[in-house]
C-alpha cells in the first residue's frame, strides 16, 4: 500500500486534535468504527477501568493470556516516549508503517463525521483497527480517563474490571466518588462479569446498583477472593473466587499495591478460564506475572555515569504518580526505602491536586528537585518549589530546573553511594526522563 503521509506527519496531526471530548458521546466513534466494519467484534476483549493500577492490570492480563498461547493486543495510554507503545501485539509495539496504515484507515472513514474526532478517539478506533488487522485472539483494553463516555467503552467485552476508585479529573467525571464511580462503572455490560478492587462504600454501592440492573456478576476483591503477603520471601497466597488456592504467587512489579493489582489479575484469569473464554492453567498465570514488566510504574533502572566497568552505579525509580493516590503509595515506597538517601526529581501538571502531590513526596525525600516536562499543561518549577519551601523540613534541600534533563544531570552529577534518585510527578515527565537516560549504560530490573 502507498501512503501519502509520512509517520511525523500523521502524528502531528493527531497531536494537534482536541485532547478531551469525554462529554460528547460515543456517536462519533461509533460512526468511525462502523466505517471500518467494527473491527473490535472480530476478536475478545477485556475492559479495563479505574482511578489506578488498570495500566498494570491490563499489561499483566496480556501477559498471562500470551504465556497461554493466545495472541493478544494491549491498548494503553499515554505513552512514555514514543505514540507506538499505546498499541502492542505479544508485547511487540506497532510499527511506524502500521502507525501509517491505522491513521490513513481511521482518517477515510471519518469522512463523513459531524466534527473532527478528539485524539483519544482516533487513536482509539486505529487501536480497534490494527488489531483486526494483526488478527489478535484477545485484546485487552484500557479506558482512558472515564468509562461510561470514554471512546474504548464501544466493545462488548468478556470480561470488565474496574481497579479502584478516588477523586481525579472533577471536571469530566465528577466530585464525588458515588459520581466518579458511576463513570468508571459505565463499562459493566449485560450479563457480562464485572470485578473490583475499589474499597469505597459509595463506590460499591454504585457498582453493586450498576450490576444489578445490567444482571452482571459482580466480584469484589476482600470479599469474593483476596490475598494473603508472606513480606519475608516477597509472595502472596491467592484465594480465589471458586475456592481454588494459588501458593507461593509472586509479581515482577515492585511495590505492596501491585499485589493488589496481580489479584485483580488472578481473579479475571479465573473467571475466563471457569467460563471457557480462553483456557489459562495456574502455570500461565505464574509465568505471565513473573514475566510482567510495566515502564514507568515504580521501575528501577541502574545506570554508570560513566563507561568504567568499576563506575558505581546509580540507581534510579520512575514512577508516574500522576494523581493524590499515587504519589501517596510512592511515598510509602520510598520512605520503606530509608536506609538509602533520596532525591527526587518532580515535574506535575497543572490539572492534578499538586499541594498535596508535593507533600506526599517532598515529606518522602532528602533532596527534591522540580522541573517541567515539555507540555503546555506543566506547572513552572519555581511555583514547585515555592509551595514546597512551606512544608519543607530544616535544612532540606530544594532547587528548580527548567527541565527534566537538567534537573537529571544535577542529581547524577551530586548523587553519592547508597542514594536512589527517583523521577515522578507525571508520566510526561517519566517520558522525558528515559528519554534522557537513553545515552547511559542502562540496566532495567523490575
Amino acid at each position: 500500500m502507498t501512503t501519502s503521509i509520512t509517520y511525523n506527519n500523521c502524528l502531528s496531526l493527531m497531536y494537534s486534535m482536541r485532547r478531551f471530548g469525554i462529554k460528547l458521546g460515543l456517536d462519533l466513534i461509533a460512526g468511525i468504527l462502523k466505517e471500518l466494519k467494527n473491527p473490535q467484534n472480530k476478536y475478545k476483549t477485556i475492559h479495563i477501568a479505574g482511578t489506578n493500577g488498570k495500566g498494570s492490570i491490563a499489561s499483566g492480563l496480556a501477559s498471562i493470556l500470551e504465556c497461554a498461547g493466545y495472541k493478544t493486543g494491549l491498548y494503553t495510554s499515554p505513552h512514555l516516549i514514543k505514540f507506538n507503545e499505546r498499541i502492542s501485539v505479544n508485547k511487540i509495539d506497532i510499527t511506524d508503517d502500521h502507525v501509517v496504515k491505522a491513521y490513513e484507515a481511521v482518517k477515510n472513514s471519518c469522512q463523513h463525521a459531524d466534527r473532527e474526532p478528539t485524539f483519544f478517539e482516533f487513536s482509539t478506533a486505529m487501536a480497534f483497527y490494527e488489531f483486526g488487522l494483526q488478527k489478535v485472539n484477545a485484546a485487552v483494553i484500557e479506558t482512558g480517563m472515564g468509562g461510561r463516555l470514554d471512546a474504548t467503552n464501544l466493545i462488548s467485552p468478556q470480561l470488565s474490571v474496574i481497579s479502584n476508585i478516588s477523586v481525579e479529573h472533577r471536571t469530566y467525571l465528577g466530585n464525588t466518588i458515588a459520581k466518579i464511580a458511576y463513570e468508571k462503572g459505565g463499562i459493566i455490560k449485560e450479563n457480562t462479569p464485572v470485578i473490583t478492587g475499589a474499597k469505597q462504600k459509595n463506590a460499591l454501592l454504585t457498582f453493586e446498583k450498576l450490576a444489578k440492573q445490567k444482571n452482571a456478576p459482580l466480584y469484589i476483591y476482600g470479599k469474593d477472593f483476596s490475598v494473603k503477603r508472606d513480606r519475608k520471601k516477597g509472595t502472596f497466597k491467592y484465594y480465589g473466587i471458586y475456592n481454588q488456592v494459588f501458593e507461593d504467587m509472586r509479581t515482577n512489579l515492585i511495590g505492596n499495591y501491585q499485589i493488589d493489582n496481580a489479584a485483580l489479575v488472578i481473579a479475571a484469569c479465573e473467571i475466563l478460564n471457569k467460563k471457557n473464554i480462553f483456557e489459562i492453567s495456574p502455570e500461565h498465570i505464574k509465568e505471565g506475572l513473573e514475566k510482567h514488566t510495566w515502564a514507568g510504574r515504580l521501575e528501577r533502572v541502574f545506570i554508570k555515569k560513566n563507561e568504567e566497568s568499576k563506575s558505581p552505579e546509580v540507581e534510579i525509580i520512575l514512577d508516574g504518580a500522576h494523581n493524590l493516590a499515587a504519589a501517596k503509595n510512592l511515598a510509602c515506597f520510598l520512605k520503606e526505602n530509608n536506609h538509602k538517601k533520596i532525591t527526587t526529581i518532580i515535574g506535575i501538571l497543572d490539572d492534578k491536586p499538586y499541594k498535596a502531590i508535593l507533600k506526599a513526596l517532598v515529606s518522602a525525600s532528602d533532596k527534591a528537585l522540580f522541573a517541567m516536562p515539555e507540555i503546555e499543561r506543566a506547572i513552572k518549577p519555581d511555583i514547585l518549589l515555592k509551595e514546597a519551601e512551606k512544608i519543607a523540613r530544616p535544612q532540606q534541600e530544594l532547587s528548580a530546573f527548567p527541565s527534566i534533563k537538567e534537573a537529571l544531570n544535577y542529581a547524577l552529577k551530586t548523587s553519592r553511594k547508597n542514594e536512589i534518585i527517583c523521577i515522578s510527578g507525571s508520566l510526561y515527565t517519566i517520558g522525558e526522563a528515559k528519554a534522557a537516560i537513553k545515552n547511559f549504560k542502562i540496566d532495567y530490573r523490575f
